[in-house]
């Protein structure tokens, strides 16, 4: 900077007029409170908000990296949607349920959001899951038999998720289910026209084709004792839901028409339950509350030898909740008429001890009820879902008190060693979270039943991109190592230079990345077929319909890669000393696209700041002679 004239223009200068030569005698604590001057890029892969909060862990960046054309297929001639797909069910077998139902938690958290708008993540997720059912995509085949057989108790969507990925590691699986069918709540409490039941059967189909052995009629601890299963089994997994639902908290609550919002649901699903009241009257605000006023809207009632449409009326004790949102705009629209804060008193019955109408009382927040505000609601059917627990019929050691189990962070009971339990049977929670306890438990077993130390799990127990493993696909998987000191591994071919994966403890914030770099780009939303208080009638059609390829495609290049290198060339573009330059192509793989040569790099850290994902972070020493 001796060549510049009038240096007190400047308002910062790295050095001072004749300083060439460092002083490198504290060069650690200088890199931690110095200037990015002691700084050279390196690659830093973190978790993205998305899969962060996505319950099942999902690899969510990953298979949009797929979609788009970043990463692909290992395999020539195989369709990116496979590709995806593997990827996909490498943390969750049900991208086509999960697609449709998921309340996408991951959508919330995007960081895209503060751009435009966020990544219609479920919509790519509905398009693979569909496209891998209608092209008989299996699952990998199990590993090598182990010689370990576990027991699943149960088969919802936590209960199946641990049979599956128990069984890819070559253990023996029996699952027992007290029904006919599988499928638990996604079978018994949902609705076809919000989870078509082809796609149902499909999906648990492929994880019974890994060679499952199904007992079904069977109730544990009532048909076959517990005990029983754990002497014949190197472990057991607890996936029996919440099978129970809370009573109506009123007097005369057990009239002949007020029933359970499962009851309602399991009579529906199982074709008992065909036509309702002219007036059904459904207490809570649970998912199952929400369904079973959607399915009665859709069933009506017959007056003679005509179907009409049925007053449907939810009533609950809170304010009208915002979480619900497509759910409750979808009611509303449907005819479903909603009354928040009113809490149930009484069941008025007539002569015969039918309940009529249901008293209700006024209540403030917080639950206070307010005086001389009773009012009687009409009603030919009461149907409550305020809340569910456990049945533990046969089985009441495993019984908090609460109604659910107690697990520890490993999922394991903390009765006595060889039991594990996730699903609904912990707490109330929704049919992602409990794939995501299924596949967390499988792997806790795994270390179980082998006998090997059970740690703990990472703060984000979710899919691990393995650096090492994709190395391998790609042919490039690294020598081994001589284990003999050496310098200069930049060049080595035993080692994997300039790449961190703190994925494990690390996510990545909108404050991370370049925003400037993203042009606005409207999401490219699902169709939603409309239906209305005149059209609800009977329809059970499903509601939403699949974006087409080239829309999946469009919404997948929307993706900002949080935390992983997106291949858009600001690096080496932006690089004032040319330093950064794309790896041959022959040696690419995901997070391999560029590399610095640090005998050029000056630790300006512009590559930082112009890097869009976050993935280029400042922290290797940049030391010359």
């Amino acid at each position: 900077m001796n060549d510049i004239a009038n240096p007190t223009q400047h308002t910062f200068r790295r050095f001072k007029d004749g300083e060439t030569v460092w002083d490198f005698s504290d060069l650690q604590t200088r890199i931690f409170e110095g200037e990015r001057t002691y700084k050279c890029p390196t690659y830093v892969r973190r978790t993205p908000p998305c899969q962060a909060i996505c319950p099942s862990g999902h690899d969510i960046r990953g298979w949009l990296s797929i979609a788009r054309g970043i990463d692909k297929p290992p395999v020539a001639g195989m369709p990116w949607q496979e590709y995806a797909f593997q990827r996909m069910a490498a943390a969750n077998p049900f991208p086509a349920l999960i697609g449709r139902i998921c309340p996408a938690q991951c959508q919330k958290s995007c960081n895209r959001d503060k751009v435009d708008d966020f990544i219609g993540i479920n919509s790519v997720e509905h398009y693979v899951g569909d496209w891998a059912i209608a092209h008989k995509l299996k699952l990998p085949a199990p590993a090598e038999a182990t010689g370990k057989s576990v027991a699943v108790v149960g088969s919802g969507p936590a209960a199946l998720s641990a049979a599956c990925y128990l069984r890819l590691k070559g253990h023996a699986i029996t699952i027992y289910e007290a029904r006919d069918k599988l499928g638990g709540m996604t079978r018994y409490g949902i609705s076809s026209h919000r989870l078509p039941r082809d796609v149902l059967d499909a999906e648990i189909q492929r994880i019974l084709d890994l060679g499952i052995t199904v007992v079904t009629g069977k109730k544990v601890g009532v048909d076959i004792p517990l005990a029983e299963l754990e002497s014949k089994f190197d472990a057991v997994f607890l996936g029996v839901g919440a099978q129970k639902c809370a009573p109506l908290d009123a007097q005369g609550a057990d009239a002949p028409n007020s029933m359970s919002g499962l009851a309602f649901l399991n009579a529906f699903n199982e074709g008992r339950l065909q036509d309702v009241p002219a007036r059904v009257l459904v207490v809570g605000e649970t998912d199952i509350a929400l369904e079973v006023a959607a399915v009665a809207r859709r069933l009506g009632h017959v007056e003679g030898a005509k179907r009409q449409n049925a007053q449907v009326t939810i009533v609950y004790g809170r304010p009208l909740p915002r979480v619900l949102g497509d759910k409750l705009e979808h009611l509303l629209a449907e005819g479903v008429q909603i009354r928040p804060s009113l809490a149930p008193v009484a069941v008025v019955a007539d002569d015969t001890g039918r309940a009529k109408a249901l008293r209700v009382v006024e209540v403030e927040r917080g639950g206070k009820r307010r005086p001389n505000t009773e009012v009687d609601i009409e009603c030919d059917l009461i149907v409550t879902a305020t809340g569910q627990s456990g049945d533990f019929a046969g089985m009441t050691e495993l019984d908090n008190g609460s109604g659910q189990m107690t697990v520890d962070g490993l999922y394991r009971w903390t009765g006595r060693p060889g039991i594990f339990a996730g699903g609904e049977v912990l707490r109330p929670l929704n049919v992602n979270r409990a794939v995501g306890h299924g596949r967390i438990a499988a792997q806790v077993i795994d270390q179980y039943v082998r006998g090997e130390t059970m740690e703990k799990r990472p703060a984000f127990d979710v899919y691990q991109f393995d650096m090492l493993a994709e190395l391998e696909q790609r042919g490039l998987k690294p020598a081994d190592y001589h284990h003999r000191q050496e310098s200069g591994t930049d060049t080595a071919n035993f080692a994997v230079h300039n790449f961190e994966d703190r994925s494990a403890n690390l996510d990545v914030s909108a404050s991370d990345l370049f925003l400037g770099h993203f042009a606005l780009e409207p999401r490219v939303e699902r169709i939603e077929r409309p239906i209305t208080a005149e059209t609800v009638l009977g329809d059970f059609g499903e509601r939403i319909s699949a974006l087409a390829e080239e829309q999946v495609v469009a919404e997948a290049k929307r993706c900002m890669s949080c935390g992983s290198c997106m291949e858009c060339d600001n690096c080496i573009i932006y690089c004032p000393k040319v330093a950064v330059e794309r790896v041959p192509e022959e040696l690419r793989a995901v997070g391999r696209y560029v590399t610095t040569d640090y005998a050029k790099c000056v630790g300006c850290h512009i590559c930082k700041d112009v890097c869009p994902s976050g993935y280029i972070q400042m922290g290797l020493e940049r030391i010359k002679a």
